[in-house]
Formats: C-alpha cells, structure tokens, sequence
C-alpha cells in the first residue's frame, strides 16, 4: 500500500514537472509608463482594448507606452497582446500601437574564468506600444 502511494505521488510530481516546464518558459514581462503632463483616466476594460498596426485616423490623445518582453521567441502572440492591453487599459486606453516590434540585445552575460572572461549579449523581442484614448 505505501509504495502504490509513493509511486502516486511521484507520477503526480513528475506530471507537474512536465507541465511547468512547458508552460513556465512561455512569458511575458510587461511595464507601463504614464506619460507626463497627461490627464489621468480610470482604467478600461482590457478586452476592449485594440491593437492597432498602424496610427489610427481619429483623433486621440497619448496617454503613455507599455512594453512587453517575452521569454523566448515560442510565446504565442496572444500572449503579448494580452499583456500589452492590460497595461493600457491600466492608463485607461482604448486603443494600443505598436510602434517598435523588434529583436535587441536585453542583457548581457559573462563567459569564461578570471583572466580570459568574454561577454555575450542576450538577445530578446521587445514590442513597444503607445496607449491611446479617442477623443
């Protein structure tokens, strides 16, 4: 009886290993910045929240940007665009614009022992959106 009940329990550790590992790599870090100067708005529903490619032709006012930075280049885009709507609907948005959508160095680290130490950039995709409200 013990050992069915540790060989329970470690196929349940070992399945929750497996789905952490696969999903705990998929995500994605994200800020805002409220812009200076700028009338504060109670916050919008982020589900509300477009993602726009391109400016949009209505007129609007700017509120701030949100930044998203994913864990590695498999996160599903619907992640980012999740995690870009919630900070704008955090400035109160109802609309975000990704203008920068590119892969930069985001850190570095060091390789190598005391006397022949190199260092390696870390390369990651930063999407940078401006947080817009309609007028």
């Amino acid at each position: 009886q013990t050992m069915k009940l540790i060989k329970s329990a470690q196929i349940i550790t070992l399945g929750a290993l497996i789905v952490l590992l696969s999903t705990g790599c998929q995500t994605v870090s994200s800020s805002y910045t409220q812009y200076i100067g700028v009338k504060k708005y109670p916050p919008s529903d982020p589900n509300q929240v477009q993602i726009l490619r391109a400016e949009p032709t209505r007129p609007n006012i700017r509120l701030g940007e949100g930044r998203a930075q994913p864990s590695s280049e498999k996160v599903d885009v619907t992640k980012i665009e999740s995690a870009l709507k919630k900070k704008a609907a955090k400035l109160g948005a109802d609309a975000a614009v990704v203008v920068y959508d590119k892969t930069q160095v985001v850190g570095a680290w060091a390789v190598g022992g005391w006397l022949n130490r190199s260092i390696e950039p870390i390369e990651g995709r930063v999407v940078i959106a401006i947080a817009i409200k309609y007028e």
